[in-house]
């Protein structure tokens, strides 16, 4: 009687294992089942390195790629090169992370009928980006390498992000066998996976942190002769500018002027400022985060923390993170996070829908707005209105000496003040030179093509 007894406790222990064992799996299979199908790789959802269901198009119905079937991209070469950094290609060259963070949601995955529970389509994915604007941004930027972006700095909405070199996903060169370096980086995205020292457009960061810190700055006066001793070394500039009050040495982007206003916030302070306006974090969206930049002055030596101020020594910025940092300025101190994927329907479902995502404060408003008066001053008194045209347009220029004996980078980041065009922008061509000279025109095509969408 008790082997009896001893044998129906340990059935009785056996099932209750098993019962909690069920258990387990229907909890890890209710939370977890849509990792399980759409992970990296699964045959559900993906060919190779790439999704293959859905079908993706422009912020106004623009196919860009029916992603079924081997892919098919847009009719238009230039669309399809200017958008396949985000679509990613056939064979997982370049990969679309964004279009794979969304997988359970294009799929149209649910626990009860799997996935394709609308006769194999899986879902329309509709990006913020516009079609026009793309095409518009990589014209602009012609055979040269670098990065072209611009999001509504009120609702994070990227309508523009081009990065060059790139190539034709239905019409692959042969970038292996190419010695002329002209495919170099094609496979990065510039706007997100890369660092650039940014030149003179870092005087915005190094003007804000002088506004929060130095007590009547905007009263000082600054004298450039060309060059700015420290020791037995010199910051140089590019022309004698004289004496000069804060918004002119801006508009001047007199390195003599900034690298004085740099030594009085101090390394340590400077580093500080920088942190805290998040010039240098990653930011993260849609699956997405970005490369992070670099700045380091509080331990350097005088001469260092002069060029630091001025955009150079071992200054690096990424493009998306300066980006939404000029965004902040517009909006008064707070900025807004970008994004790309806008909604995702299936069938008549809607799976996925962006909400607006805003940042802590990173500056005071009286900051921000002394920044936007100057940032206008810029184009007003020096670029020009005419860059411009139905347009206020605030911004600064950048010419960021690389060394090596290649031609700098040039730079321009900036806004525009109107209401009905909440838009940051950021262009960055490598080795191109000057950055009025370069990067103006850039930004005039691009945004002229932006007016045109919005007002559409």
């Amino acid at each position: 009687m008790n082997r009896i007894a001893g044998r129906a406790g340990i059935t009785l222990l056996l099932v209750l294992i098993l019962i909690a064992g069920l258990g387990f799996f229907a909890a890890e299979f209710i939370t977890e089942a849509d990792g399980w199908v759409v992970f990296p790789g699964s045959p559900h959802v993906y060919n190779g390195n790439n999704i293959d269901c859905g079908v993706v198009t422009d912020r106004d119905g623009m196919l860009l790629a029916d992603l079924r079937n081997g892919r098919v991209y847009a009719d238009a070469a230039d669309l399809r090169m200017s958008t396949v950094h985000w679509l990613g290609d056939r064979y997982g060259s370049i990969s679309a992370p964004a279009l794979s963070n969304y997988a359970a949601q294009i799929a149209g995955f649910d626990l009860v009928n799997g996935v394709y529970r609308y006769g194999n389509t899986g879902g329309m994915v509709s990006l913020t980006l516009s079609a026009q604007v793309q095409q518009a941004a990589l014209e602009a930027l012609g055979d040269r390498k670098g990065t072209v972006s611009v999001y509504n700095y009120k609702t994070g909405e990227l309508l523009c992000a081009v990065t060059t070199p790139t190539y034709d996903p239905d019409n692959v060169p042969d970038i292996e066998g190419d010695t002329t370096g002209v495919y170099d980086g094609i496979y990065v995205n510039r706007f997100t996976q890369s660092t650039y020292t940014p030149g003179s457009i870092f005087k915005i960061v190094t003007l804000a942190a002088a506004l929060e810190t130095v007590e009547e700055i905007q009263q000082q006066r600054f004298v450039c002769t060309g060059s700015y001793a420290l020791g037995s070394d010199q910051i140089t500039c590019e022309s004698t500018h004289g004496e000069q009050d804060l918004k002119t040495a801006f508009r001047n982007s007199c390195n003599c002027a900034f690298a004085q206003i740099a030594l009085q916030v101090g390394g340590e302070a400077l580093e500080q400022y920088t942190k805290q306006f998040a010039v240098t974090d990653r930011i993260a969206f849609d699956g997405i985060t970005t490369a992070a930049g670099n700045f380091e002055a509080a331990d350097a030596a005088q001469i260092n923390v002069a060029w630091s101020g001025v955009g150079q020594y071992n200054d690096q910025i990424n493009p998306c993170a300066f980006l939404t940092f000029i965004g902040a300025i517009a909006g008064d101190g707070k900025g807004t996070v970008p994004y790309l994927v806008d909604r995702i329907k299936v069938g008549k479902e809607t799976t996925y829908s962006a909400e607006i995502v805003k940042q802590d404060r990173i500056m005071s408003v009286s900051t921000a707005q002394v920044l936007q008066e100057y940032l206008r001053s810029n184009v007003e008194q020096r670029y020009g209105d005419e860059y411009f045209p139905g347009l206020q347009v605030c911004a600064k220029t950048g010419t960021a000496e690389v060394g090596g004996g290649q031609k700098p980078h040039a730079m321009l980041a900036g806004y525009v003040m109107d209401e009905a065009y909440p838009l940051a922008f950021m262009v960055c061509v490598e080795n191109a030179g000057y950055g009025g000279t370069v990067c103006l025109p850039v930004a005039s095509r691009v945004l002229a093509a932006c007016k045109l969408v919005l007002d559409s």
